[in-house]
């Protein structure tokens, strides 16, 4: 219906205001739709991980915070918790997680599958779970060191350095994904010599150099006869280590899974006890990680969603060239 011209008469002013609220709304819009469509916008990323005691998960953390400014054009957000290895404590920070609306979640699983109601709580919520460093049973994607490569290729070398004779033991940890396939990886490489041992094998030592003391000491009193230890990671492996030195014990060796700085340090001293570690890439395995993640909220399929990061072992003889992660 067309008014009588008498009703649409206005003034030039407020023709002139018009026009620029118009043009205002307009531009408002298009700014809301350059915003949902532009690969530069703001991303919240919730982090879960084991133990922040840990440096490896340190050094997970800054892998994820720098590749999410790089595809954000530096528009990130990463908030950050630690479980202690608590399915409950985890599961708390899940939901938290899912309340403050993230974007995508990386979880590194207290257990693999304690989560699958949280996990599906998120995913309905259109947030994309990613498993970093140990598996979680439906999550969208998982990204993980090769650990049972990473146990073969540590305990084969101790097995060799003992000249495929001894008595060994395990130094086991948090029931995870990765540290039960690194221990199985581990007992697989030593089953192929006859002559080895294997005393202990289920001493928890928590992950942690304290831990580590504490297991090893009392393994070398049950056992004094031990000529070879697995440790589990590296924080176990330097307080293995620092057991032997309490103890005045100088005849037996270390291998572990990690390569951290720490570690790649005490294997350059030719004093140490511990001779090798498995290097695994914290960083790498985060960045990967998110960039699946965000392919995923961009709607497009990865080429796969599960990676094995192939572990590279650290000696004496390679230590020099490289300072770990």
């Amino acid at each position: 219906m067309i008014l009588p011209y008498t009703r649409q008469r206005f003034s030039a002013k407020a023709l002139v205001l018009s026009l620029l609220l118009s043009s205002t709304l307009a531009l408002s819009a298009q700014a809301l739709a350059d915003q949902a469509t532009s690969p530069e916008r703001q991303l919240t990323i919730g982090v879960s991980v084991s133990d922040l005691g840990n440096p490896y998960f340190s050094r997970l953390v800054q892998g994820a915070e720098r590749k999410a400014a790089e595809l954000t054009g530096g528009q990130a957000q990463v908030l950050l918790v630690s479980s202690a290895y608590d399915v409950q404590r985890q599961t708390q920070q899940l939901d938290l997680f899912i309340q403050q609306e993230v974007d995508m979640i990386l979880l590194s699983a207290a257990a693999y599958d304690a989560f699958d109601a949280v996990i599906a709580r998120a995913q309905a919520a259109g947030i994309k779970v990613l498993a970093v460093d140990v598996r979680a049973r439906g999550a969208d994607a998982t990204v993980t060191t090769d650990n049972l490569q990473a146990g073969h290729i540590a305990c084969d070398y101790l097995a060799r350095q003992l000249q495929g004779s001894g008595e060994v033991v395990i130094l086991n940890g948090p029931p995870v994904s990765s540290i039960i396939e690194r221990v199985q990886g581990c007992r697989e490489a030593l089953e192929a010599y006859s002559d080895i041992t294997l005393l202990s094998s289920d001493r928890n030592s928590g992950g942690s150099l304290e831990g580590g003391v504490e297991a090893m000491t009392h393994l070398l009193l049950e056992h004094p006869q031990i000529k070879g230890v697995f440790a589990i990671n590296d924080p176990a492996a330097l307080g293995a280590e620092m057991a032997g030195q309490l103890a005045n014990r100088k005849d037996f060796m270390i291998v572990s899974v990690d390569g951290a700085p720490a570690a790649v340090e005490r294997i350059r001293d030719p004093d140490a006890l511990l001779r090798a570690t498995a290097t695994q890439s914290p960083a790498q395995m985060a960045e990967l990680a998110v960039e699946i993640g965000y392919q995923l909220l961009q709607g497009e399929q990865p080429d796969q969603t599960e990676h094995l990061l192939p572990a590279t072992l650290i000696t004496s003889e390679n230590a020099n060239q490289t300072d770990g992660w």
